[in-house]
């Protein structure tokens, strides 16, 4: 199995938009049948987000959609990265790159147009980039 990476765009489709169309890859993730990978970074990352205006999430609903990640995701110490040899244009979302670079084979789903345009030369080193919620079921 190998592990999956999820942006944060991801992550707001399944925990705060409760998008249908990631209904099958939120169930592999509450289920266990995926290694969804979280590092301090990316948790971090998301929890600034949830915590922006435009989301209207009060603090007790974004403590709950944080544990709610955590519960399923597995928590991955990224103070030591190898970085990626790419370079994101949106360098918030490096650390998503980073981190699939680390666990490579991996995958990483993003709808995050900047990440998209590295997929190709991600693939080179085993890494599948793509905006299919049903990566999941692929092997690379």
């Amino acid at each position: 199995m190998n592990p999956v990476v999820l942006d944060t765009n991801i992550l707001l489709d399944i925990f705060v938009f409760n998008d249908e169309r990631v209904a099958h890859l939120k169930h592999a993730i509450e289920a266990k049948y995926i290694q969804a990978i979280a590092s301090q970074k990316t948790l971090a990352e998301f929890a600034d987000v949830i915590s922006r205006p435009l989301f209207k999430l009060d603090g007790q609903t974004q403590s709950a959609i944080l544990e709610q990640w955590q519960s399923v995701a597995q928590l991955y110490d990224d103070s030591n990265l190898t970085p990626a040899p790419w370079k994101c244009r949106d360098t918030d979302d490096q650390i998503f790159l980073d981190l699939a670079y680390q666990l490579r084979p991996a995958i990483l789903i993003s709808k995050d147009n900047a990440l998209l345009q590295i997929a190709s030369r991600a693939a080179q080193e085993s890494i599948l980039i793509t905006n299919d919620y049903d990566a999941f079921k692929l092997r690379i």
